[in-house]
């Protein structure tokens, strides 16, 4: 893991994308086949492979603890390091102590023997599986011998590399490295769901082998925004289709004979909490891949997301849950039908495959489409705004006709049309005791954007304390306890991973948090279990919003 190490180092250090690839396309040439699976995936964010359905279940609390018990340091040194770094991983780093005598069956950390300890991790279970995976943790601690080892051992345990790294760029590399076709590389990751296994074909040269893989999820498709009320220049010189912005669960329907899965943004199988849609999928005769949204529906509206989140607490919901709040899942698009693979294909061409080989029924539905020719005016982008809004959505979304399915990419195929009142998803990264009834809860959040598209560092950009229900509070009280990072009694750092939807007056700049801008006002509208961490919202999109509501303002930077 030395190497391992080193390269990243390197690639986190390279700010040029080209450079990037080209070392690690380097690195990844040197490894033996197990390294090389192992490695790769490590890289592309997945320890055990996308298409594995097992969890590390490694809370930052069992972490720790290993921590202390390898390296025996106090909490105030841990929290000085951590915010020194603002990175769990650097932040152990700087307490790594060599042992004072070597141990006479130290272990060396490899790719291949990390990844082997990482599956006996998540293999665990019963009474006994907390006890067994802070050894494990305990285990690689005592293996690493440099801190820089140590940094990326907990890099990985935490699933966070903070290299600006996108799977994009290790397929890119992985092409670069065997010689083989980018586009090729990036199809065969879609179609297996584990980076690894595309790795190995891409050095064998049997990409082609690789068939699509149902019950594996597949990267989402992603919108850029648009200002509202704006001229809509992006339109111009492409046809557009246009379909409304739901305000629900952005899912994945997996069918493949009687088999039904659903996943979410963060790949997690939800189709126990939605049965009723699991059946109606389960219903139709083809067999499929479909992107959609999960919306909560009444009397043939939607409802806002609100509605869906007592559903979201159930793996089980009763048949009164169910009737209370019906949920639907609307497909507006097909990754796949039967056997074949359509992300190379023209959205015009899926939308049509997908309305002539689906019948809606029950809690399955087509999203309605609508064609926009070139050059679409303001006033027509408008009418089907307010049209959206009047079926009780969030606004709309226009992609163009011609868009292939670019999984985890914002780019300028598919647009996004919200409400005037401007948003942010953010990640939470420490939180503080509230005040009077609150003050036995962590009611007081600090939250943070990514720094860029490519660059994961967290930039804290306010703290809000509304928003949230009781029952929300205490909950996320229990889980921030349990992953809490150093810090005093009644405020610390956490592990940046719970994500919360950000609604604001206006933004300002501001010296007081590293973004260089505060939220006036800011206020929790819904925590979004639905997203991932490397899905929030970045630097770019807050200086975005700002210049936005300077040009409304009419005042010049």
């Amino acid at each position: 893991m030395i190497a391992f190490a080193a390269v990243c180092d390197a690639v986190a250090a390279t700010p040029a994308t080209l450079l990037k690839i080209e070392r690690l396309a380097g690195y990844l040439r040197s490894l033996g086949r197990d390294d090389l699976n192992a490695a790769s995936r490590f890289l592309g964010g997945d320890p055990l492979g996308a298409s594995d359905a097992r969890r590390l279940a490694i809370g930052g609390r069992t972490l720790l603890n290993a921590a202390h018990r390898v390296w025996a340091f106090d909490d105030e040194s841990l929290s000085t390091a951590y915010r020194a770094t603002g990175d769990l991983g650097e932040a152990l780093a700087r307490l790594f102590r060599e042992p004072a005598a070597p141990a006479l069956f130290a272990e060396t950390l490899t790719p291949a023997s990390l990844a082997a300890i990482l599956d006996e991790i998540a293999s665990v279970g019963g009474a006994a599986a907390g006890k067994k995976r802070a050894y494990a943790c305990e285990r690689i601690l005592r293996a690493c011998h440099t801190e820089r080892e140590t940094a990326y051992a907990v890099k990985i345990l935490t699933g966070d590399l903070r290299i600006g790294l996108r799977e994009g760029f290790v397929l890119a590399a992985i092409a670069a490295a065997f010689g083989r076709d980018a586009a090729a590389v990036r199809r065969a990751a879609m179609a297996a769901g584990d980076i690894g296994a595309v790795v190995l074909a891409a050095r064998e040269g049997t990409l082609e082998r690789i068939e699509l893989r149902f019950g594996s999820p597949i990267g989402f498709m992603l919108a850029s925004p648009m200002a509202f009320e704006s001229s809509y220049r992006e339109l111009d010189g492409a046809t557009w289709i246009a379909d409304d912005k739901y305000d629900g669960i952005r899912a994945q329907a997996h069918k493949r004979g009687t088999e039904v899965r659903l996943f979410s943004r963060t790949f997690s199988d939800i189709g126990r909490t939605f049965p009723e849609i699991v059946s109606a999928l389960a219903r139709q005769a083809a067999d499929f891949i479909l992107d959609g949204e999960i919306v909560a529906r009444r009397d043939g509206r939607s409802l806002p997301f609100r509605y869906l989140q007592p559903r979201l607490q159930r793996n089980d919901p009763s048949a009164g849950m169910q009737d209370e709040i019906p949920a639907a899942f609307v497909a507006f698009d097909a990754i796949a039908l039967g056997r074949e693979f359509l992300v190379d294909r023209t959205l015009a061409e899926r939308r049509s495959l997908l309305a002539a080989q689906l019948a809606p029924g029950g809690a399955f539905e087509l999203a309605p489409a609508f064609a926009l020719e070139a050059n679409a005016t303001p006033e027509l982008v408008r009418e089907l705004f307010a049209a959206a809004r009047e079926r009780g959505n969030e606004g709309l979304m226009l992609k163009r006709a011609d868009a292939p399915y670019v999984p985890g990419r914002r780019g300028k195929w598919w647009l996004k049309l919200k409400r005037e009142l401007s948003t942010l998803d953010c990640v939470v990264v420490a939180v503080e005791s509230g005040h009077g009834k609150r003050a036995n809860v962590l009611s007081d959040y600090t939250f943070a954007v990514r720094a860029s598209a490519e660059r994961d560092e967290l930039l804290t950009i306010g703290k809000a304390y509304t928003g949230l229900t009781d029952a929300e509070i205490a909950t996320m009280t229990e889980w921030f306890l349990e992953h809490r990072i150093g810090g005093g009694r009644r405020t610390f750092a956490v592990e940046p991973a719970i994500v919360v939807e950000i609604a604001f007056d206006i933004i300002q700049k501001s010296s007081l948090h590293p973004s260089g801008y505060a939220l006036r006002f800011p206020r929790i509208v819904r925590l979004r279990p639905d997203k991932r961490v490397d899905e929030i919202d970045t630097l770019d999109d807050v200086e975005r919003i700002y210049r936005e509501m300077l040009e409304r303002e009419g005042v010049e930077r």
